[in-house]
């Protein structure tokens, strides 16, 4: 400690001053929380410590860091108000968020005065942060996307909004019972949302039903409309480390304030109410499909009442904008519009209704308009998954919208007559218009013709849409098709689920890959530093040891942490392949029943994910894994050196605590059937090795970190379409693998079954030898070979931990931050630098001179 008296250099007194500045600042932020959290406890919640419940406590915590985010919050959009920059809407019909205290105290940098403060109180941040419930509205992948993307947007600076719905029920809660899938419903609001601000000034009215009326002129109007309220709630989205706070913009359905009179002077008053409930609905719960397309009528009014709702707030915002002239002319120039898959497609006819029907624009000028604000993002090939609306559904309930699609449609295919004239048989190949069976609405089409770019979300991917799902729009217009691969963001993905080997990254080169994860590149100067080396195992043995710890609180299971942890988690669908996992499992368990005192690796399995509630084999797959699970965990002979376990209702704050204590990760689909996946990614980036084929975003992963860094197998995508052309048998895999055969048998002759009921799982048996759509069993015996390394490599803890280091250094290709700048920059032509908001000197409060449209 140096002497202020003798030799110690200015440079050395300024740094400690400006340590104790930082300090003094530090405990002053402490003191103002504590007494902000006692103030809301006692103020908002009425309560005092003697009655307080844990949830209160929560909810005191969470209004103390939202007064932190607020006067951030109004600043950014007076500052967008002020700077008018072009401004770009993500919209989608999913936002999985999952919780929102932790991410936002990390954003706001107040993680360590809040702990420091609750510690002071006699509390536990860790227990508060449990008491959040998910916001769960999204199915899986392409919600949990856009969440990264809103949280990159705002950490970026770009002037971004995303738009959504706010449903009253999310994604189902999952409950095993008997080995079974039973669905619960998610009613994440019961105990109210401390993160949203209702916006009842912005309320909307949007159309349904009704007819189309020509004028004299030959104009067209929607009349005879039954008109249903939007209203929005705001939820704000903080950037990490600026001064940045965009907006998520929920819409919730409300009736109309008037009642049916007749109905309820007649003395029906129940009718009279209910018919307001039925207009609610449409907000009332998320449909649970992923990767399957349902064509109910509830689900096209939830899509449409989203995209109308947003145009109208969208057009209110241009026309309140420094830029606006009177007219549209320049509106593609402020306003960039992204839809998220073709959920939100309806707003491409929609919008063009407001420019013709309303604005009076020529079609032209319109059509341009549109085609320049519009870009779309596709996120499956997979054909049930695909949008195909029937005309008649349409037509009942949006009638204007699909004759703006039939007129779309007629323009565009005169259009491709004239570039391949005669023809015949591509225009009725490129027709959003299928006659074949029920005259149906493409919508991918339609997007396609809409939208000026068009992307796929990893580069195999959008190579194979080019190639199949649009190769004649590909072949028509090139330059809209591009690829952006997806990402991740690391500041929820690592800084905040694994605050452990965050540490050790900050430690060895800093913290600049919060924001920047290429700079995890530099961590490949330390593999082959041994201390290093341990650091790293004992981070991954003590996330490992802290999840076997929940498991045996929650799943009342308890599991070796020593072992590996092998981790498949994703939705429960046939071409991820969770049965193929399932085959491995039961091979290892046969392999330790025929030779007990051979050395095995241990293994705990562990496979989680929800199945769509009318998805017959999915649900039956759960099934097959926790009746593996039961024969195997309760057979003496194995005893601990298997384990396989069912997590149950996978979801983000699961996902949290899973992914860094995962030692291996399985990124099993087919080859070409897999758009992109995020999971894989956030298993890379902590540490664990992945299994898996060429698909999706393994293929971009593995050449980032070295083949030799991950344990590959299967067919390729030509390896599989060869195989699919010469007529794929799966009986003769079947016939010519003894291993693959007994597994299968056992399967079929009820092993795993319950004894009345032997056959249960005979569809199982028959779908892969008969059918076998997925070929599992064309990748069986190669996926065993790769199981078997990945079970020598663990052998060799400091390979394997060689192995880790190299995937986490290889991972920052895919964070979000890199994928929403390339999107800035290629798509919405924006600065992919954002926009850099000044640091306040003042309080919004003290500008009372500001707009509402500047706050909003």
């Amino acid at each position: 400690m140096f002497n202020d008296s003798e030799s110690a250099s200015d440079s050395d007194i300024e740094k400690r001053r400006g340590l104790s500045v930082r300090g003094v600042a530090e405990v002053a932020n402490v003191v103002n929380i504590k007494k902000t959290f006692n103030r809301h406890l006692h103020f908002t919640l009425v309560k005092d410590r003697n009655v307080a419940t844990p949830r209160d406590y929560y909810l005191s915590l969470a209004h103390t860091v939202w007064d932190h985010l607020c006067s951030r919050w109004i600043r950014t959009h007076q500052f967008y108000y002020q700077q008018d920059p072009k401004r770009v809407y993500y919209l989608s019909l999913e936002f999985y968020m999952g919780r929102t205290l932790t991410n936002t105290m990390a954003n706001l940098g107040l993680t360590q005065a809040v702990e420091e403060a609750l510690y002071q109180l006699g509390l536990d941040l860790e227990d508060i942060e449990e008491i959040e419930d998910d916001a769960g509205l999204g199915n899986g992948g392409l919600g949990r996307l856009a969440a990264c993307f809103l949280d990159s947007m705002a950490t970026l600076g770009l002037a971004a909004y995303g738009y959504g719905i706010r449903y009253d029920y999310g994604i189902f809660q999952q409950k095993i019972a008997d080995g079974w899938q039973v669905e619960e419903p998610d009613d994440w609001l019961r105990f109210g949302n401390p993160w949203e601000k209702a916006r009842p000034e912005y309320l909307l009215p949007i159309s349904f039903y009704g007819r189309v009326d020509v004028g004299p002129d030959g104009s067209k109007r929607w009349v005879d409309a039954q008109t249903v309220l939007a209203m929005p709630y705001d939820t704000p989205v903080p950037g990490f480390g600026n001064n940045n706070c965009n907006t998520l913009r929920l819409w919730t359905a409300k009736a109309p304030q008037s009642f049916n009179l007749h109905s309820f002077n007649s003395g029906e008053y129940i009718s009279a109410v209910c018919d307001r409930n039925q207009a609610e609905n449409i907000s009332r719960v998320l449909y649970p499909n992923d990767n399957f397309f349902e064509g109910k009528e509830l689900r096209l009014k939830q899509e449409y009442f989203l995209v109308a709702a947003t145009l109208q707030d969208i057009i209110r915002r241009f026309r309140n904008s420094k830029s606006y002239n009177h007219c549209f002319d320049n509106f593609a120039d402020k306003v960039a519009i992204q839809l998220n898959d073709t959920h939100p497609s309806l707003a491409i006819p929609e919008l063009m209704r407001i420019f013709i029907d309303q604005e009076k624009l020529a079609w032209d000028a319109a059509w341009s308009i549109c085609v320049a604000t519009f870009a779309y993002t596709n996120h499956t090939i997979l054909p049930e998954a695909l949008e195909r609306w029937p005309v008649q559904t349409l037509a009942k309930c949006l009638p204007r919208h699909l004759e703006i699609i039939y007129d779309i449609n007629q323009r565009f295919l005169a259009y491709v007559s004239e570039r391949y004239p005669g023809d015949m048989d591509r225009i009725r190949r490129m027709s959003l218009v299928e006659e074949d069976g029920c005259k149906r609405i493409n919508m991918a089409y339609l997007c396609v013709v809409g939208s000026h770019a068009v992307n796929g979300v990893a580069r195999i991917h959008s190579d194979l849409i080019k190639k199949h799902v649009f190769k004649d729009f590909y072949e028509l217009w090139p330059e809209r098709f591009q690829n952006k691969t997806n990402g991740i963001t690391p500041r929820r993905w690592l800084l905040l689920c694994n605050p452990g080997l965050s540490d050790l990254l900050s430690d060895k080169i800093g913290p600049a890959w919060i924001t920047d994860l290429d700079q995890l590149r530099q961590l490949t100067d330390f593999q082959d530093n041994e201390h290093v080396l341990r650091e790293l195992v004992k981070v991954k043995s003590q996330a490992k040891r802290k999840f076997a710890d929940f498991v045996m609180r929650e799943f009342k299971v308890k599991i070796d942490p020593s072992s590996m942890f092998d981790i498949q988690v994703k939705r429960i669908h046939e071409y991820k392949r969770q049965l193929l996992n399932c085959l491995h499992v039961i091979t290892l368990y046969n392999r330790i029943r025929d030779n007990p005192k051979c050395k095995f690796v241990p293994r705990t399995v562990m496979i989680g994910g929800k199945a769509a509630p009318g998805y017959h084999m999915a649900k039956l797959i759960i099934k097959l894994i926790n009746s593996v699970a039961k024969v195997i965990n309760n057979d003496p002979i194995v005893g601990n050196r298997l384990r396989v376990l069912f997590l149950e209702n996978y979801r983000v704050s699961l996902a949290e605590k899973i992914f860094p204590a995962a030692d291996l990760s399985e990124q099993i689909s087919t080859a070409g059937t897999e758009a992109s996946g995020t999971g894989n990614m956030k298993f890379m980036l902590n540490g664990a090795l992945t299994i898996g084929t060429m698909d999706g975003a393994n293929v971009e992963m593995c050449e980032e970190m070295g083949r030799e860094n991950m344990f590959v197998f299967g067919m390729s995508v030509e390896e599989v379409e060869a195989l699919s052309r010469s007529g794929y048998r799966p009986a003769d895999h079947y016939a010519s693998s003894p291993e693959l055969r007994r597994c299968l048998d056992m399967i079929r002759d009820g092993v795993f079954s319950p004894p009345d009921n032997a056959g249960l799982f005979r569809d199982v048996f028959d779908s892969l030898v008969y059918h076998d759509r997925f070929m599992l069993l064309a990748d069986y015996k190669d996926y065993i070979r790769a199981q078997d390394l990945a079970a020598e490599t663990y052998l060799d803890q400091a390979k394997w931990s060689r192995m880790c280091l190299l995937n986490i250094a290889a991972a920052g290709k895919f964070s979000s931050d890199r994928t929403i700048s390339e999107y800035a920059k290629d798509i919405w032509n924006v600065d992919p630098h954002g926009i850099k908001l000044p640091a306040p000197h003042e309080s919004p409060l003290s500008q009372f001179g500001a707009s509402a449209e500047e706050t909003n």
